[in-house]
């Protein structure tokens, strides 16, 4: 622009920064130079869920902001520093028209400020693979702590475990990539290969398993202090059973077995008793007789006929009668 231009969109207002949409392709100078004070940016709100992965994310970005999900993948590959939690997980204000690369560029450098920021308000300085390798524990910590309350205790059971040399041994490792909502069984920890199966593998994967916050970033800095090893899902509160041996530990499966058998056996008693109402029903109805006509027999009805003929009978004498 030059002199004169800057002193009309000045006497605008101000240009609006970032992207901004116009509405038209081809207009006026006076109007684009008006626009640029007046228009805003048409944007997308976009989440991304803390625990989810960068697999299910760029689908998502791909299907809402209509962008190939073949080039988010490969610009994801190009900015990121790591398979997994590159990107924050927030609530993003995305705007419509920005391309695959500028769309990458920006979530992962918006996060990397963000992480450096954060970084440094905790220990003074940004050591990135530092950084990293609390994001890896909080990438478990996500997957495994079934509400808020309980991240700083799974963490304490992570760091508790490494510093004894024991296997994490968490199936939460194992949701990674595409197998982000897929459930872990024994077959899938017994033939993935993966670095992220930490049932084979000692120590953190070498990258993070999902998006994270940085909450939970906070609670894989600072794990509560405790001296617990395991846990195990509570099938009553569906929060987790904390314990510091493995009896304690064996001994809370036992019990959540007898639960689960319980709660198994219950609903196959109100599942027998349902179905003894509903035949009691229906005997009740199929059991009440149904009103029948009556049938006349042959004989009844060889005396109906007679009757007629006879009556027949006596009204003609009555009429043949001199």
């Amino acid at each position: 622009m030059n002199v004169l231009d800057t002193m009309i969109v000045r006497s605008f207002g101000y240009p609006q920064s970032g992207w901004i949409d116009l509405k038209k392709e081809k207009m006026s100078k006076g109007d684009f130079l008006y626009k640029l004070t007046i228009s805003k940016a048409a944007l997308k709100t976009i989440t991304l869920i803390p625990g989810e992965t960068s697999y299910f994310f760029l689908n998502q970005l791909s299907s809402k902001l209509n962008l190939s999900r073949e080039k988010l993948q490969d610009s994801y590959d190009k900015f990121s520093y790591k398979t997994d939690g590159n990107i924050l997980a927030e609530t993003y204000k995305l705007p419509l028209g920005m391309d695959e690369e500028h769309l990458m560029f920006y979530l992962i450098n918006y996060t990397n400020k963000r992480y450096k920021e954060f970084s440094q308000k905790i220990f003074g300085a940004y050591n990135k693979k530092k950084w990293y390798y609390y994001l890896t524990i909080a990438s478990i910590i996500q997957k495994e702590a079934a509400n808020n309350k309980e991240m700083p205790l799974v963490s304490s059971v992570i760091h508790n475990r490494l510093k004894k040399g024991m296997r994490l041994q968490m199936d939460g490792t194992l949701n990674y990539g595409k197998y982000s909502h897929t459930k872990v069984t024994s077959k899938k920890i017994k033939t993935d290969t993966s670095k992220y199966n930490t049932y084979k593998n000692k120590g953190v994967p070498s990258s993070p398993v999902c998006a994270v916050s940085l909450n939970t970033i906070k609670h894989s800095i600072f794990p509560a202090k405790t001296k617990y090893l395991y846990f195990v899902k509570d099938n009553v509160t569906k929060s987790h059973i904390f314990s510091d041996n493995y009896k304690s530990h064996l001994q809370n499966i036992k019990k959540n077995r007898t639960v689960k058998r319980r709660k198994k056996k219950k609903k196959i008693a109100k599942k027998t008793a349902y179905k003894k109402v509903l035949t009691s029903q229906e005997k009740s109805v199929y059991s009440k007789k149904r009103p029948t006509k009556k049938t006349k027999s042959v004989k009844s009805l060889w005396s109906n006929v007679n009757w007629i003929v006879h009556k027949w009978n006596t009204k003609l004498k009555q009429i043949n009668k001199p």
